[in-house]
């Protein structure tokens, strides 16, 4: 059988009273309805902190996340949760599981392109994750959207479904709503090929792929469909719509 899990997503579960409620006053994202959903926990001016998806398991939560931000997001969310009853810990009965293709679990909820994720016991690690989501112009994790540095809307969440603009209040709701009205997203998270490390220019920088991450002026994204000095961005189909004026592809 092919290697299918995630071995650097562990999972943390929120347990007993009203867990649901709890998180969707945090988050950005709906997490009342149907679920698995991406999402963010903010500051409150807007900037991401986390991301991560969310799962149900029963009455509990599931939150799929990055390990290196594991301890770091549960010490967060236990600052939000006062005197409630709800535990929060690490959940080592269970991992995340990814393939790029077949009909086992579900669609990732930011792309369907890629691929299909679920939660099951470990098994051995999948390869060719990064890679492909790179390749797809998706952002995660705190080395490429940076912490407490990258509004929310600016990595791309209205289009890759993190964000719900009809849900009540969150942390960081009311800059990422006013951005949304406004239509004021002037900067964006984006995969640029590269020959050699941008060094500072670039949030984080994959030798091993010749990828890095920048966050850029959307002029710069706009103009930039064809090749520029210093390399080139993947500009995948969302992103282009993002970019285009309306009514123009």
């Amino acid at each position: 059988m092919t290697a299918t899990t995630l071995t650097d997503r562990p999972l943390v579960r929120l347990s007993r009273e009203d867990v649901r409620s709890f998180l969707q006053g945090l988050v950005t994202n709906d997490v009342t309805g149907p679920l698995p959903v991406w999402a963010g926990l903010l500051t409150a001016q807007g900037k991401a902190l986390f991301d991560f998806l969310v799962w149900e398991d029963r009455d509990d939560l599931l939150i799929d996340c990055e390990a290196d931000q594991a301890d770091a997001l549960i010490r967060r969310l236990a600052l939000y949760r006062l005197r409630r009853p709800i535990v929060i810990a690490r959940d080592e009965s269970l991992a995340v599981h990814w393939s790029r293709d077949g009909d086992r679990g579900v669609p990732d909820p930011r792309l369907n392109a890629l691929g299909r994720r679920w939660i099951a016991p470990a098994d051995d690690a999948a390869q060719g994750w990064r890679a492909h989501r790179l390749a797809l112009g998706v952002t995660e994790g705190v080395s490429e959207l940076g912490s407490d540095k990258t509004l929310w809307l600016e990595t791309n969440a209205a289009e890759l479904n993190g964000v719900s603009f009809s849900k009540g209040c969150y942390v960081g709701q009311e800059n990422t709503a006013r951005m949304n009205w406004r239509h004021k997203v002037n900067r964006r998270l984006a995969v640029m090929r590269v020959q050699n490390d941008p060094g500072d220019a670039a949030n984080v920088y994959y030798s091993d792929l010749g990828l890095a991450i920048l966050r850029v002026p959307v002029e710069r994204l706009a103009s930039a469909k064809v090749p520029v000095d210093d390399g080139s961005f993947v500009c995948p189909d969302w992103l282009k719509a993002a970019l285009s004026p309306p009514g123009e592809m």
